[in-house]
């Protein structure tokens, strides 16, 4: 697509120059239904993005990219609880210190994951052992088909492990506007992961946890203003216990997080450091060097050079442990979102 068209390097967070035929910044419901509508006519793609932190474009954009910018935060105080509505335009980590600021607890976990507030749904965002559907009320979709805005509740949304029904049945032809939270006045800090496990859970403040988790991001993630990114590139894998034993008798050491259902987690970034991967390059894109998770756009790297790299990534994991990563980012075509584990397959 000629560099005539509209740039998508400020809108995505690796930082990939790459184009779209329109661009448009949608402050309402009704700008963005607006823009569906035009695209139908057309008969060209349409495409939603917050910040485009969770985005991997694998070409030109062949339609329209609408940023959604619907701001907003209404705060209703029960007696019990806090209920937050806010717009899905809102930056994710301003919520999180706007909140704390107002002394609102409960989300403070998850600090400093980029992106807009209308996309932790969509990936149900979670970060030391908290994620988005431990606080979230409800959801309001736009019908684009309809033009009539719909809300889910928590259950309704069909959450998962980075997963929810945004990525299935509401896919297509439906855009988040807004979010709902509920977050307890009884305050309990989550401390099972990291560096929160020093903090005394008698003592600790909402501030304390919020502070380290902001610490340990920064220690670990580069920030995608200077290196472009997208924070974790890979699911972390669930696999069977039965799996999980054996390649413990082989791997003492391998971090491992057992689930409910008898599943067990284990830490994508942990199995790819152990294939001496970090810094790990191929053209412009690299291993990070702090955290084997998240792969960086080092040096005007292009769609193909991610892509390559991820490949190899998944191959030499699959081949030490027989585990299977999947990227946590979105693949986008030029018509749309495409299975990512295909591509990379």
């Amino acid at each position: 697509m000629s560099s005539q068209y509209p740039s998508l390097k400020a809108d995505n967070t690796l930082g990939l120059e790459v184009h779209t035929q329109k661009r448009i910044v949608a402050e309402t419901p009704a700008a963005i239904l607006a823009a569906w509508q035009a695209s139908q006519q057309d008969q060209t793609p349409f495409l939603v993005l917050g910040e485009g932190s969770n985005v991997l474009f694998l070409e030109d954009f062949a339609g329209t990219v609408v940023l959604n910018r619907i701001q907003g935060i209404r705060i209703q105080d029960d007696n019990e609880q806090w209920r937050l509505h806010v717009g899905a335009g809102e930056n994710w980590h301003q919520l999180v210190k706007s909140t704390l600021e107002k002394g609102i607890t409960g989300l403070e976990n998850l600090a400093l994951i980029p992106g807009m507030t209308g996309s932790a749904p969509i990936q149900n965002i979670g970060a030391y052992g908290v994620e988005l559907k431990d606080v979230c009320d409800y959801v309001d979709v736009l019908n684009l088909h309809n033009g009539q805005t719909e809300r889910l509740d928590c259950q309704a949304c069909e959450f998962g492990y980075r997963d929810s029904i945004f990525k299935h049945r509401y896919q297509s032809g439906y855009v988040i506007v807004a979010v709902g939270f509920i977050l307890a006045k009884h305050w309990q800090p989550v401390l099972t992961y990291g560096d929160l496990k020093t903090l005394d859970p008698l003592t600790a403040s909402a501030w304390d946890v919020y502070h380290a988790v902001c610490r340990m991001r920064q220690s670990k993630l580069p920030d995608p203003k200077v290196t472009g990114n997208v924070g974790s590139f890979f699911k972390n894998p669930v696999i069977s216990a039965a799996q999980c034993r054996s390649l413990l008798a082989q791997f003492p050491a391998m971090p491992h997080y057992p689930m409910p259902d008898g599943e067990t987690k284990l830490a994508a970034g942990w199995l790819i450091d152990q294939c001496q991967l970090k810094g790990y390059r191929i053209g412009g894109a690299a291993v990070h060097q702090q955290q084997a998770l998240v792969l960086i756009n080092a040096d005007n790297a292009t769609s193909e050079d991610i892509v390559a790299l991820a490949k190899a990534v998944r191959a030499r994991v699959g081949e030490k442990f027989d585990v299977w990563l999947e990227p946590e980012v979105r693949f986008i075509e030029a018509r749309g979102e495409c299975n990512a584990v295909g591509v990379i397959a």
